[in-house]
């Protein structure tokens, strides 16, 4: 569960939600996380990705 930073020119949270945390609903993690209020991004970003987390109800393993 380590953050990671990603780098991309223009584009949408949205899609990088879905694409890194599975789950497109999840872009105002991000958003929060980089101190952003627009979901559109324009130029070269730079983007810390939080850490996925389990869906409520989720089992969690080893425990």
């Amino acid at each position: 569960m380590n953050v990671q930073t990603i780098t991309v020119v223009s584009g949408n949270l949205f899609q990088i939600a879905a694409a890194y945390l599975g789950d497109a609903t999840q872009w105002i993690r991000i958003a929060e996380m980089n101190r952003l209020s627009d979901p559109f991004l324009t130029g070269v970003t730079s983007l810390v990705i939080p850490p996925t987390i389990p869906p409520a109800g989720a089992a969690v393993v080893g425990q």
